[in-house]
């Protein structure tokens, strides 16, 4: 049994290391051309080509989303979420969201120091914007908080997990779009966001599930995450 569950483990941790290597590559790639400047005339045009399609009720829209993204809205939620899953037993879930949350703000303000890449000021904000513009801390942290509560709810509902994640998706990539829309980040900017959120993310739930794994070999072992049969012990 312990066998198995060591080369489950082991087939988990490559697959996730060879996608987090590639991802960290193109990170590592878009950062380099951010440094260099090579990226100004491709971030400029998309700006500018946004900027055209500017109308009251896609300004609304968009002011909606950046709110969805907002750093500190999701640093609530990841306490408020942490806190619901503590108190209904499910402590590994709760801990992974504290980390993953709480890493995210942090790594993300990290990056922005060590880039220090102005923000776009190609016409007036509709928003005011902080600290620097690389990598986008809207998409970064919203990609991984949202992203785990996608992760999480797939695993509550596995009949409607597709549907989850796509909704997941569509969120995330509206966020990001908003940022780009209302002017106040680089495209390449949420590009590298959303990478860099993945990978912390993945990091985050690969870490997880290795602990369910070893946390599963014991004699007692951890119940289900939100399954109905554990949720329905709780509700009692």
């Amino acid at each position: 049994m312990l066998s198995k569950i060591r080369s489950l483990i082991s087939t988990i941790r490559l697959g996730g290391l060879a996608v987090a290597a590639l991802a960290m590559w193109a990170f590592a790639t878009i950062a380099h051309e951010v440094l260099e400047k090579e990226t100004y005339a491709f971030d400029k045009s998309i700006l500018l080509y946004l900027r055209i399609l500017h109308t009251p009720v896609r300004d609304r829209i968009m002011l909606a989303l950046t709110f969805l993204g907002e750093p500190n809205l999701l640093l609530m939620l990841s306490v408020s979420l942490g806190i619901m899953l503590w108190v209904r037993q499910h402590r590994s879930e709760a801990t992974t969201i504290a980390i993953t949350g709480a890493g995210a703000i942090g790594l993300n303000m990290l990056l922005k120091q060590l880039f220090a890449r102005d923000r776009p000021q190609l016409w007036e904000r509709a928003v005011e914007v902080k600290f620097y513009s690389f990598p986008s801390g809207h998409a970064m942290i919203s990609m991984v908080v949202y992203g785990l509560l996608g992760y999480f709810l797939g695993a509550r509902f596995p009949r409607q997990r597709w549907l989850i994640y796509g909704l997941t998706v569509v969120l995330i990539a509206g966020i990001g779009s908003s940022r780009l829309y209302l002017g106040v980040h680089w495209p390449t900017d949420v590009i590298a966001g959303y990478i860099a959120g993945f990978v912390w993310l993945l990091a985050c739930i690969l870490s997880l599930e290795v602990w369910k794994q070893f946390h599963d070999s014991r004699a007692v072992p951890e119940e289900k995450f939100l399954s109905p049969e554990s949720q329905n012990m709780t509700d009692k």
